[in-house]
């Protein structure tokens, strides 16, 4: 006589569905790109003073929120609870069609101020922020995150001249990210 075991099946069922969701996992993770695959630790202290104020974005690896966005700035300043406020704007669609989003980051304790969490879209989507690398006069900014998948080159001049522009370049390079990703950003 054979015993039934009603569970057994439940069991394979769920190693089956398990299984190729994991196929699935592997297969879209795969997929997608990433410009670093090994994104270096940020290793330059940052005075997070000196790192406030106005940013123009150089050249960014396109997102899904970014989508569209020219002449993109980025706004960041002192809270009074000791966060700092970060107001990004774009135009969408071109030059024109202005947009604005809100957030505002924390910096992640024993990191230097070269680490932050930052939650866009309320509480649903918090990002990390790393200031991989930036110029001792903080002209400019390297800016990424732990997967190697988001990067965004800052600087304080709307358009950096050839030379700062080559020299970005190949920084971003030696961190070792793929710089044919980058998409340069457009301002008036």
């Amino acid at each position: 006589m054979k015993i039934r075991r009603p569970w057994a099946y439940g069991a394979a069922a769920l190693l089956a569905i398990g299984g190729i969701g994991m196929l699935v996992a592997c297969v879209s993770n795969g997929a997608r790109w990433v410009g670093n695959e090994n994104v270096p630790e940020p290793s330059k202290a940052v005075d997070l003073e000196r790192y406030l104020g106005h940013w123009h974005e150089f050249a960014r690896y396109e997102n899904r929120f970014e989508r569209g966005c020219e002449a993109v700035t980025a706004n960041y300043a002192k809270r009074e609870d000791r966060l700092i406020s970060i107001i990004n704007g774009c135009h969408q669609g071109g030059l024109s069609g202005p947009r604005t989003s809100e957030g505002r980051a924390k910096i992640v304790p024993g990191s230097s101020g070269v680490k932050l969490k930052v939650p866009f879209f309320g509480p649903f989507y918090v990002g990390d922020y790393w200031i991989l690398d930036h110029a001792d006069d903080y002209s400019w900014s390297i800016v990424g995150e732990p997967t190697g998948r988001y990067l965004w080159i800052l600087t304080r001049d709307a358009k950096p001249g050839r030379e700062l522009r080559r020299a970005l370049l190949e920084r971003t390079r030696a961190l070792g990210y793929d710089v044919t990703l980058l998409l340069e950003t457009q301002h008036r």
